[in-house]
């Protein structure tokens, strides 16, 4: 009997791991979006697949696991935020230090990303899950757990701060594309490189024009 739960165990394990090396680039992709820092981002990412670890046999038998664990991904970064504790680094990856970016033409990218950078967490989250991740007011509802209204609220109050932080490229900011044509590209880590044991980066940036982190749809945590 312990042998077969052993083996069980291995099995799990292994999709476990499957599964994290195929998604890690996507979850900090997500989790860049939500806090704009990469060294934050690996952070919350650390922190999700190991709150995904402990509940993998939950997580399996969600119907959308890729909903499931983009769920824990925003919640974490929603605690962060209250708890303070964005300063801890726990070491998922070597935080190498990033080249300097270049400058995007005319600063678009990075009036936008300034901008959805000064909301709130809660209108960040929002923004990032409706026009980012391409999820309905509904799916939205469902991975902060909150209300429709709610939702409905929080974008209203973050697009109108966009439309002031952004001035000239207000136009561009609809309840159908928070900022269509001046969104900027998929984010490009730096060059760190997960540790020795750690799961691998995989996946490619996402096409131009598709959402930014648009994988799965909403699952109950």
């Amino acid at each position: 009997m312990d042998r077969c739960v052993t083996r069980v165990d291995r099995a799990h394990e292994a999709e476990y791991v499957d599964y994290v090396t195929a998604k890690v680039s996507w979850l900090r992709r997500t989790a860049f979006l939500l806090c704009q820092d990469w060294y934050a981002a690996d952070d919350i990412t650390q922190v999700a697949i190991t709150r995904l670890y402990v509940n993998w046999s939950r997580a399996r038998a969600a119907g959308n696991l890729d909903a499931y664990v983009r769920t824990i991904l925003v919640r974490v970064f929603l605690a962060e935020r209250r708890s303070r504790w964005s300063r801890i680094t726990l070491g998922l990856f070597d935080h190498d230090q990033p080249d300097e970016p270049a400058h995007p033409a005319e600063g678009t990218e990075v009036d936008v990303r300034a901008a959805i950078a000064a909301l709130s967490a809660g209108q960040r989250a929002t923004v990032v899950l409706r026009f980012l991740c391409d999820l309905s007011v509904e799916q939205t509802a469902a991975t902060l757990g909150v209300t429709t209204g709610a939702v409905k609220s929080q974008t209203a109050r973050a697009l109108e701060a966009l439309r002031r932080s952004l001035g000239d490229f207000a136009p561009h900011l609809s309840p159908t594309g928070a900022a269509s044509s001046t969104r900027p590209g998929s984010p490009t880590p730096p060059g760190s490189r997960p540790r020795p044991g750690s799961p691998a980066r995989s996946g490619s940036p996402t096409r131009p024009g598709s959402p930014e982190c648009a994988e799965g749809g909403t699952a109950r945590v």
